[in-house]
């Protein structure tokens, strides 16, 4: 699945100043409690602006009867978390339950020809998050964000799914203003390195390729 991009500093959207209301959700784990207190107490706290970020992965589809399967455009418009100006790191997360299939205008991006059906599309999801998430046991992804102390457009991006972290190096482009800060990059990982199973039929004749095309584009802006 590929992260589709968009967004550098000609193109960051005006954030409007609504209040920031805490999601019903978060992850036991994640930071969000250290985040509220250090706006509270002044620090340069951005929040993730979930209308205007999106993560998305490109599924490839594999095996001998791989012509008769369609690849897939996985994609979290429901982006949550903060970033920190000062200290250079950021922490975000998706709740799994939320992710789309195949939306129409995402494959067009990933110059995908064809279309799935409306069944096919739910039952692709069903697997997903049923089959090889197991989002009931673990709901969250969570992607850890920081800076390279040598290089700042280089950043180490630690993402736990599935009960397992990895790490990876990732080159960012960045934007920012006065009021809004912009990040986006692209990995390529395996589901096998998160103890993942990728989904086959057949006995793999029809199945997904263990390795996944990752895009992420983050939107920040200040907290009010």
């Amino acid at each position: 699945m590929v992260f589709l991009a968009g967004l550098l500093s000609s193109c960051t959207p005006h954030l409007t100043s609504t209040p920031v209301v805490k999601p019903a959700q978060v992850p036991a784990d994640f930071p969000d409690n250290d985040y509220w207190r250090a706006a509270a107490n002044g620090a340069n706290i951005l929040r993730i602006d979930t209308n205007h970020s999106l993560v998305t992965i490109i599924v490839h589809r594999g095996g001998m009867l791989a012509r008769l399967g369609h690849d897939h455009v996985v994609a979290s418009r429901d982006v949550i978390g903060w970033v920190d100006m000062d200290a250079g790191r950021a922490d975000l997360y998706v709740a799994l339950e939320k992710l789309s299939v195949d939306e129409a205008s995402l494959r067009a991006e990933a110059k995908f020809t064809t279309q799935p059906s409306t069944g096919a599309i739910e039952g692709t999801r069903h697997n997903m998050l049923e089959k090889v998430l197991e989002s009931a046991r673990y709901p969250f992804a969570l992607i850890h964000i920081t800076r390279s102390a040598m290089d700042n457009s280089l950043m180490t991006v630690a993402i736990t799914l599935h009960g397992t972290t990895r790490l990876f190096e990732v080159p960012v482009q960045i934007a920012r203003t006065s009021e809004s800060f912009a990040f986006k990059g692209q990995l390529t990982l395996k589901q096998t390195d998160f103890g993942l199973t990728p989904f086959s039929i057949l006995g793999g004749a029809l199945q997904v390729e263990d390795q996944l095309d990752f895009q992420f584009n983050i939107i920040a802006g200040v907290v009010h």
